[in-house]
């Protein structure tokens, strides 16, 4: 693997607006050589597959990986699992698990510092959320008609919203806490008609709105949405079952929203939880400040980017056949996040894997060391979750 500062021609076609500073050390560089790609499960014949590239699937003692596992070719209905890093012991928290495609499989995470895991899953139709205790393995359903979007591992707060493609009264944005078993509405579909109105009836065309896929930040102070548009009926297994679009930041602190922006692609939070990175290696403010482009980086189509914990690096996938992969295939990049630096980590066929109707991507996530990258890799019959780790500073 070599370090690239991208040049001029193929950066991405966006001015800079913000440039980084000169600086000696470089993060970089131990991504450069000597990284380990490695299957997180050694068992053949089946899916393995973490949610997405904005939660973390190690857990935050950097003991276990949690995972979805499916023997399903298209990756629909399968097993929570988690696995010891040090031992390769397997434990199935949830079998028999129903989900809406193998993009984000059961959506499982970590919460209360490891302590628990939630997920989600559809039984007869109904759609459930559901928490584990990591020492009794006992379930608990804590909602219904709701599907969970994404929270902080060291957190006890799970957000939830109503089916986007039928969402019935389900249209706000409610937040399950762990500490107290109680569910609080925390932002209304009723708040954003208020301040951004004007916008949602040229988007949605005056059709009924909800929020959807709301993500906490790291300090669990500040959360980003997207706004969705259901067309009714039961039929989730399609991309017309709802429009989804826009970025929308409210502030718990503040109890009030306090950016919106036309187009959601990626975005993901920065650790210090008040900016935004997104696709096309912008930053926004979520308080509405100028945004910032990262210099030098490249631009991947289909890119899912996300910061390291310690603020030093991001990651991103997409087609990487411009920047030193095989024509088609995709890559892992990881990049200096003041711009600049980069590296092609890993590169590999992405057009096999779950035969879902919404297929699955790699979705990298760093480790909550930042020494690891989990990532899926769809180059075989089975999609495989794999973990890059470097292995010098």
């Amino acid at each position: 693997m070599k370090i690239h500062a991208l040049p001029l021609a193929v950066a991405c076609a966006f001015s800079t607006l913000n440039a980084a500073e000169p600086s000696t050390d470089d993060p970089v560089a131990p991504w450069t050589h000597g990284v380990k790609i490695s299957q997180v499960s050694a068992v053949p014949g089946r899916h393995t597959m973490h949610t997405y590239y904005l939660t973390n699937p190690e857990s935050p003692d950097g003991k276990k990986v949690l995972f979805y596992a499916s023997t399903d070719p298209a990756g629909h209905v399968g097993k929570v699992c988690v696995i010891d890093r040090a031992t390769g012991k397997e434990t199935v928290l949830a079998e028999d698990v129903h989900t809406e495609d193998a993009h984000r499989v059961a959506c499982q995470q970590w919460l209360s510092g490891g302590k628990r895991v939630v997920f989600h899953e559809v039984v007869n139709k109904k759609w459930h959320i559901v928490v584990v205790d990591m020492d009794t393995l006992s379930k608990t359903v804590i909602a219904e008609d709701h599907q969970l979007a994404f929270g902080q591992p060291g957190g006890d707060w799970v957000p939830m919203y109503g089916c986007h493609w039928n969402p019935g009264p389900y249209r706000d944005l409610e937040v399950w806490d762990a500490s107290t078993g109680k569910t609080r509405t925390v932002a209304t579909i009723a708040e954003v008609e208020a301040k951004y109105g004007d916008w949602l009836k040229k988007e949605f065309a005056g059709k009924p709105c909800s929020i959807f896929e709301p993500t906490l930040s790291p300090d669990l102070k500040r959360v980003f949405f997207k706004i969705a548009a259901g067309n009714g009926g039961n039929d989730y297994m399609t991309k017309a079952a709802s429009h989804r679009e826009g970025l929308v930041c409210y502030s718990f602190d503040k109890h009030a929203l306090t950016w919106q922006y036309g187009r959601w692609g990626h975005p993901a939070w920065l650790p210090d939880s008040k900016r935004i990175l997104e696709v096309g290696n912008i930053i926004f403010d979520s308080e509405g400040g100028p945004p910032e482009r990262l210099k030098d980086l490249p631009y991947l189509p289909g890119t899912h980017p996300s910061a390291s914990p310690d603020g030093k690096l991001y990651v991103t996938d997409g087609t990487a056949d411009k920047f030193g992969a095989k024509p088609k295939d995709w890559g892992i990049v990881v990049g200096d996040i003041r711009g600049g630096k980069w590296t092609l980590v890993h590169s590999f066929d992405q057009s096999q894997g779950a035969k879902s109707w919404r297929v699955n991507h790699p979705h990298p996530a760093f480790s909550a060391d930042s020494r690891r990258i989990y990532f899926n890799v769809s180059d075989g019959p089975f999609t495989r979750l794999m973990v890059a780790e470097r292995t010098v500073d």
